[in-house]
């Protein structure tokens, strides 16, 4: 069983790209972020002509999270936003799919970026963390086997990062988003990208500007966290450049998880 996250940065520009990558990669669950767009313009007739159903969370002009399930599976107890936290921002979505090894609880999140450390916003990136914290501590109590994944917009290790010394304590590279990136993993998560021998500088996002994907000039934000209970049985995780190099792409890359499920 193959799962993916990619933030595509505009469903409605990205489409295409998405379709096309998932007829070259048939991948059984894709969690998507920024849709930049509501439920209502969301394209599940497309998406079903591919050989999936969807559910959705939108948001008009920012962020929006969805998960794709290659049929025959489906997604059951859909949960969007994270509960108890009052957020109008679409940023999680969450399912359960059943597998012939049983249930698996798969969390997508689209990440607060925080812009900077010392503002309102990067205060609200604080809150937002320990708010998923939280829940995600009792989701585990009810389903061992689950995954998170999404654009974390954390960069949870030096290697993880294009210029570690010149963007130290910077966004996405601070203390204290490391420090909740580690609660996460203290919950019983694992990154599964990091469970396997990679290339050195392997990075998941790339800036539009200055020739950053040209330059390598990237940092690994895009993230797959998988449960104790299912460690054991992840094969494989990469993240795939390709569909980078197309034209006018989205500033990540798709990331896939290969589970023996």
């Amino acid at each position: 069983m193959q799962i993916s996250t990619w933030n595509v940065n505009s469903l409605t520009a990205r489409l295409p790209h998405v379709l096309d990558w998932l007829a070259q990669q048939p991948v059984d669950v894709l969690a998507l972020q920024e849709l930049k767009m509501t439920d209502d313009k969301f394209p599940f007739d497309a998406l079903r002509d591919a050989g999936y159903e969807a559910c959705a969370f939108g948001q008009k002009t920012y962020n929006g999270v969805a998960l794709l399930v290659r049929q025959p599976l489906a997604a059951m107890e859909v949960v969007r936003g994270i509960p108890g936290l009052d957020d109008p921002s679409a940023r999680v979505i969450a399912a359960t799919v059943e597998t012939a090894g049983g249930p698996l609880r798969i969390v997508n999140g689209y990440f607060v970026n925080g812009q900077a450390p010392g503002t309102d916003k990067f205060d609200y990136k604080m809150r937002w963390l320990q708010a998923l914290h939280g829940w995600l501590r009792e989701d585990l109590s009810r389903h061992p086997r689950l995954i998170l994944l999404g654009d974390f917009n954390i960069a949870p290790e030096d290697r993880d990062s294009h210029d570690p010394v010149g963007l130290a304590e910077t966004i996405h590279h601070t203390t204290q988003e490391r420090r909740h990136f580690q609660a996460l993993l203290g919950l019983g998560l694992h990154d599964a990208f990091r469970l396997f021998e990679q290339p050195e500088k392997s990075f998941s996002w790339w800036d539009y500007r200055q020739l950053g994907y040209q330059k390598n000039r990237g940092l690994r934000i895009d993230h797959i966290l998988v449960s104790t209970a299912l460690r054991p049985q992840v094969a494989a995780c990469a993240i795939d450049r390709t569909p980078r190099k197309w034209p006018k792409p989205s500033d990540h890359a798709p990331v896939t998880a290969t589970l023996r499920v």
